[in-house]
C-alpha cells in the first residue's frame, strides 16, 4: 500500500507584505463589498450636511440665475462656498446611495436596482450642472455678471446628453424611498423624508426655495442616522488604524489637489 503524499503548506507571506496588510487594513465582505461599510457610512453621514450647507448659504439671494450671478459679484467667497459645498456633497453621496441600495436589495431587488441606478445617474447630472455653474461664475468674474447672465440666458436651452437624466434626478429618490420603506431599511417617516429629496430644484445656477430646505432636511433626517448605523454595524478599527487611514486620506487628497491644480 502506497503512502499518500501530503500537500505541503503554502509558504508564509513575506514580512514586508504582512506589514502592508496590517498598515492599512481593508474590510471586503458582506452582501456589497464595494464600496464597503466605512466608505458608504461616511458618505451617508457627511454628504447630506454638505448639500444642506450649500443650500442654506445661498438662501438670502433670489432663486434665478441673474440674481445668482449678481450675488457672486457681491459675495464671491460666500457663493463659492455654497456651490462648492453642494457640488462636493453631490459627488460624495454616491457611495452612500450604493450602500443604501445594497440594503434594500436584500428584500426588494427591483426597487434597489432601479432606484440606485436612477439616483446615481441623477447625481452625475447634478455634477454636470455644477461644472456649468463654475464656468458661468468664471465668466462673471472676468466679464461681469451682466455679460454672464446674457450668455447663460441665450444658451440655457442648448441640448446636452445629460438633459435626458433630469427625470432620474427626481425619480431615483422616489424609488429608493419606496424600496427603503418596503425593505424595512427606513421607517415610514424617514422614508417620506428621503422621498422629499425629489423636490430639490435641478438645473444650472439654481438658488434656494422653501422646497430646497425641505429636501435637504429630508436627506439629513433619512441618511445621517442610517450612516451612523452602517458605521456601527461591525467591529471598530483600532486607534492606530484610524490615524493611519486619516493620514493616508489627507495626504492623498492634498497630492491630488496639487496635481489637479497643475493641470
Amino acid at each position: 500500500m502506497t503512502k499518500s503524499a501530503s500537500t505541503p503548506p503554502p509558504p508564509p507571506a513575506p514580512a514586508a507584505t504582512r506589514a502592508k496588510v496590517r498598515l492599512l487594513p481593508v474590510e471586503w465582505s458582506g452582501d456589497a463589498p464595494f464600496p464597503g461599510r466605512w466608505v458608504a457610512g461616511a458618505s451617508l453621514v457627511a454628504a447630506p450636511p454638505l448639500l444642506a450647507a450649500g443650500v442654506l448659504l445661498r438662501a438670502p439671494f433670489p432663486f434665478f440665475f441673474p440674481q445668482q450671478l449678481a450675488a457672486r459679484a457681491e459675495h464671491p467667497a460666500l457663493i463659492a462656498a455654497s456651490y462648492g459645498a453642494f457640488a462636493a456633497g453631490t459627488v460624495l453621496l454616491w457611495p452612500g446611495v450604493a450602500g443604501l441600495a445594497a440594503r434594500i436589495g436584500r428584500r426588494c431587488p427591483a426597487l434597489a436596482l432601479w432606484g440606485g441606478v436612477f439616483t446615481v445617474l441623477g447625481l452625475f447630472a447634478r455634477t454636470f450642472h455644477a461644472g456649468v455653474d463654475h464656468l458661468a461664475f468664471q465668466l462673471a468674474d472676468q466679464e461681469g455678471p451682466g455679460a454672464a447672465a446674457r450668455f447663460v440666458g441665450e444658451t440655457y436651452g442648448a441640448f446636452h446628453v445629460f438633459s435626458s437624466l433630469n427625470p432620474a434626478i427626481m425619480g431615483g429618490w422616489l424609488l429608493l424611498a419606496a424600496g427603503a420603506w418596503r425593505a424595512r431599511v427606513l421607517g415610514p417617516v424617514r422614508a417620506l423624508a428621503l422621498a422629499a429629496a425629489a423636490a430639490l430644484p435641478l438645473g444650472v445656477l439654481k438658488g434656494t426655495t422653501p422646497l430646497s430646505v425641505v429636501a435637504v432636511a429630508g436627506l439629513c433626517l433619512a441618511l445621517v442616522p442610517l450612516g451612523a448605523t452602517v458605521l456601527r454595524d461591525g467591529p471598530a478599527p483600532g486607534r492606530a488604524t484610524v490615524l493611519r487611514w486619516t493620514a493616508a486620506v489627507v495626504v492623498t487628497g492634498a497630492l491630488m489637489t496639487l496635481i489637479g491644480r497643475a493641470g
